[in-house]
């Protein structure tokens, strides 16, 4: 199994241990008649409902040669996937989800910090070997 779909399940697993069901895996959405699946390079887009809570989850590892490129590049789907929502599932709450280990290496970062807080990103941190969500942060 590679790092990124082993990262995918123990999120799910973390999720599911914490009372959210699964229900859509990937989720796919259309903007301006654009189909949108973030299955690039593996990464998981998907949703979960817990007490008539709705939330949409984007996977990301950070362990590209360039972290920055990789930032840029989750912004813009970020910000796709929000447009997206707002249409079609607007009671839907958008979240990218890392481990514990990229956000004390990169998200600790001023340039990540800075990142975050401009654009808004609700962030899941969650323990990857245990499977346990350690903190949930909205913008």
């Amino acid at each position: 199994m590679s790092k990124r779909d082993s990262l995918h399940l123990s999120l799910c697993h973390a999720l599911e241990k914490d009372g959210w069901s699964i229900t859509d895996d990937p989720l796919i959405l259309i903007l301006e008649n654009t189909l949108l699946k973030a299955d690039l390079g593996a990464e998981k887009f998907f949703t979960a409902e817990k007490n008539n809570q709705k939330i949409a989850v984007e996977v990301k590892d950070f362990d590209s040669r360039s972290v920055i490129s990789e930032l840029e590049k989750t912004i813009g789907q970020i910000q796709f996937y929000q447009w997206a929502l707002e249409e079609q599932e607007p009671e839907r709450i958008l979240f990218l989800a890392i481990s514990q280990s990229v956000y004390l290496k990169h998200f600790q970062k001023p340039i990540f910090k800075l990142a975050i807080k401009r654009n808004k990103i609700n962030l899941i941190i969650f323990d990857s070997q245990n499977e346990d969500i350690l903190q949930w942060i909205n913008q």
